[in-house]
């Protein structure tokens, strides 16, 4: 599937699901994403691998990478919602790092 139908479809599923049925600050969006990460944050401090995937009993995909697609598919529907082309910004965003410094910018982390 390509990136754009990608961001079309976590929309649409967004909206069938009701996320979108009352206008939400961009602040929201941005807590849902971060909500995402910390899931994943959790399954690490709960002791599960990486590259674990594990299964509810009633199917629902669990673990750091299902968190992970988590955040991937909450940045496609915002991008959805506010008509960003993300798949742009990324490429752009990557062709600039490469021309950056070897560990630029001298933090730590």
């Amino acid at each position: 599937m390509e990136f754009s139908e990608m961001k079309k479809q976590a929309y649409e599923t967004a909206c069938l699901k009701g996320w979108h049925d009352k206008p939400v600050t961009f602040g929201e969006l941005i807590a849902l994403v971060h909500s995402e990460l910390s899931e994943a944050l959790e399954e690490h401090r709960g002791g599960h691998k990486t590259n674990e995937t594990y299964y509810r009993q009633d199917g629902k995909p669990e673990g750091i990478p299902s968190e992970l697609a988590d955040v991937v598919i909450r940045l496609l529907d915002i991008c959805g919602y506010l008509n960003i082309d993300l798949e742009a910004a990324i490429i752009e965003k990557m062709q600039f790092n490469e021309s950056r410094p070897y560990r630029h910018g001298g933090k730590k982390l």
